[in-house]
């Protein structure tokens, strides 16, 4: 399974710089669809404190991953009571109570169980989140799954550990606040009320980068682990996610080899100057990172008298993972 309710807890500088993420420019709006892809290579988290340099230029462009937020519907809130928004990424949902100062976790469903935080909701986020103070939280309510049901009591955190500058890929990012979120959670069974003899655990740390130029975070990661011994569960799983638009940006654009796209601006097709032996395949995106066309690089012209009048990205793919370049185009 890509996804599972482990990785949707927590999830998103110059120097003597770094950035303050608040409700006005970070909280999540309805309506706002946000193009991801797996980030393949495994996320270096390693860089911590002021000033540092996040190394990750070895990730590579993975699959999609499309998340939605939206309104709850009437039955939602009152199953997730107080939530006014929720995120849906894949076959998970994440429900969520923003108020003037924070943003709490009230629900989280998925094919793999259910967590209802109807006894008290967990603080995801308080604003304003600058470097260097920890929040903290409890958490309680709820669980349910195909195999077990019953309680869930524990700990919430979010601390700005880490400022500077983030490398994913060709790109550089200026000015970015690391956030880290940590979940530990005891199960329970329904009849322990008193929260006195748990039968597992829910353990979760992510990491979250932001710039100030993005509402959501420029490149995220997850590592997650459910226990539960009596049902001889114990299940790790970890994923990464990037903006679509890290592993599309410009300055990773066609050089090499003189290979150049043609003409630009177009009108009712483009081509390709240069040397194409080691390339195979176009794919030619939307600014928001939607896929609106794929065609053979060696088959001759490629069409784009459909698209609309706009900018694009486009991609050609080579036999080999480092051989895959971007540019730009315009379509008039």
């Amino acid at each position: 399974m890509r996804k599972s309710l482990l990785l949707l807890l927590g999830a998103s500088a110059m120097f003597s710089a770094q950035i303050t993420l608040t409700k006005a420019a970070n909280d999540p709006i309805s309506g706002n669809i946000v193009n991801y892809n797996i980030a393949n290579g495994g996320v270096n988290n390693s860089a911590t404190g002021a000033n540092a340099t996040f190394s990750n230029a070895g990730l590579t462009m993975g699959a999609a991953s499309q998340t939605t937020y939206a309104t709850p519907t009437s039955t939602e809130i009152a199953t997730f009571p107080g939530s006014t928004i929720k995120m849906i990424d894949g076959s998970t949902t994440v429900y969520y109570k923003a108020s003037s100062t924070k943003l709490e976790i009230t629900g989280i469903v998925n094919t793999q169980a259910t967590l209802n935080f109807n006894v008290d909701n967990g603080t995801y986020i308080n604003y304003p989140t600058t470097y260097g103070p920890a929040q903290n939280d409890t958490a309680k309510g709820t669980f349910s799954s195909s195999s077990a049901s019953g309680l869930f009591s524990g700990t919430m955190t979010a601390i700005a550990d880490a400022y500077g500058t983030l490398i994913i890929g060709n790109q550089t990012y200026s000015n970015v606040l690391r956030v880290k979120f940590t979940q530990n959670f005891n199960l329970y069974s329904s009849l322990d009320v008193i929260y006195s003899n748990p039968i597992g655990t829910i353990t979760n740390t992510a990491y979250g980068y932001y710039d100030a130029s993005h509402r959501y975070a420029l490149l995220n990661s997850t590592t997650g682990n459910i226990s539960v011994p009596i049902l001889s569960i114990n299940q790790t799983v970890a994923t990464s996610l990037a903006l679509n638009e890290t592993f599309l940006a410009v300055n990773n654009a066609v050089k090499k080899e003189n290979l150049v796209v043609y003409p630009n601006p177009a009108q009712d097709f483009i081509s390709f100057k240069g040397n194409t032996d080691h390339y195979s395949k176009a794919n030619i995106y939307s600014l928001d990172g939607k896929l609106v066309k794929t065609s053979d690089v060696k088959s001759g012209n490629i069409q784009i008298s459909d698209l609309p009048p706009a900018s694009y990205f486009i991609q050609i793919n080579g036999k080999n993972a480092a051989d895959t370049k971007n540019t730009k185009f315009i379509k008039k």
